[in-house]
């Protein structure tokens, strides 16, 4: 059962209006009864301005059972809201249980020391209970002293300790300890490219040491300038995406430039050595 604040459901529940009508209630009884115990309830009455003088005990095994009648200016009526307010004189703490209520205003509550906060269970004196009604429109909301509760524990089961109530206010501090980031094989990774960079360089020096025409490196890049400045430049790009990866950048953000520029060297590169093959077959190479 959650402990509602006195002033959120006061001012929710009977905001004053001036108006000649208000709420009521009529033909209103308490009664306690012992599902051990077979036989009718003994019954007692109260009215708006006439509440029980004496507590009404409710034992363990007891069912506390409330009936009335709302009325909207004299006459039977369902109202928006209709409540048994329970609170704790001493500490002002408050639990709101609704009536079931028909069309024709009859309402009805039961409750039982099950239902009831375990705060409720270390009050100095007897828990003080009220009828809530109230509704939209022009009519005066109510609030009316109904009777106290006198809570009879069981021995054999004590009721459990309350909780320590949760108050708005400082805290102490809090010290987030984070996980530690992941790590990559970075070393490792970048020893194996530079170890496939270096393989070739024999080739390279091969290709040169047979008669590479560099003489054409002017007239190839005249023929297809784009295709041969994007393959380079391509190169480049992942050479510097592999750098980044190098100091730090994680593998999730490098797979995109990657795959993008490896894409494009290749695209590029075909219309490059179609260029190639074009001055083969002219037999300029």
């Amino acid at each position: 059962m959650r402990v509602a604040g006195i002033s959120s459901l006061l001012l929710l529940a009977a905001s004053a209006v001036q108006a000649a009508s208000s709420w009521t209630f009529g033909d209103a009884t308490v009664s306690i009864s012992n599902k051990k115990i077979a036989g009718e309830a003994a019954k007692e009455s109260f009215e708006p301005k006439a509440s029980l003088k004496t507590p009404v005990s409710l034992g363990a095994q007891d069912t506390l059972t409330i009936t009335l009648t709302a009325k909207d200016n004299g006459k039977a009526k369902r109202p928006h809201q209709a409540f048994l307010l329970l609170q704790d004189q001493s500490t002002g703490l408050e639990a709101p249980f609704p009536l079931s209520v028909r069309d024709n205003g009859k309402g009805k509550v039961q409750i039982t020391q099950k239902d009831i906060p375990t705060q409720f269970f270390a009050a100095a004196k007897p828990i003080h209970a009220a009828i809530v009604l109230a509704s939209f429109g022009s009519s005066e909301g109510l609030i009316s002293d109904a009777f106290d509760i006198k809570i009879i524990t069981d021995a054999n089961s004590p009721p459990p300790a309350p909780s320590a109530s949760i108050r708005y206010g400082k805290q102490p501090q809090i010290h987030h300890i984070f996980q530690e980031p992941v790590k990559y094989g970075y070393k490792v990774i970048s020893l194996a490219v530079s170890l496939v960079i270096a393989g070739t360089l024999p080739l390279v020096a091969g290709w040169l040491y047979n008669g590479a025409n560099l003489n054409h490196l002017a007239k190839a890049i005249g023929a297809s300038p784009l295709s041969y400045t994007t393959f380079l430049g391509s190169i480049v790009g992942l050479e510097f995406v592999y750098f980044l990866y190098h100091r730090g950048l994680s593998l999730g953000h490098i797979l995109v430039p990657v795959a993008v520029l490896s894409t494009t060297t290749v695209l590029s590169g075909m219309r490059a050595l179609g260029e190639v093959q074009g001055r083969r077959l002219a037999g300029e190479r």
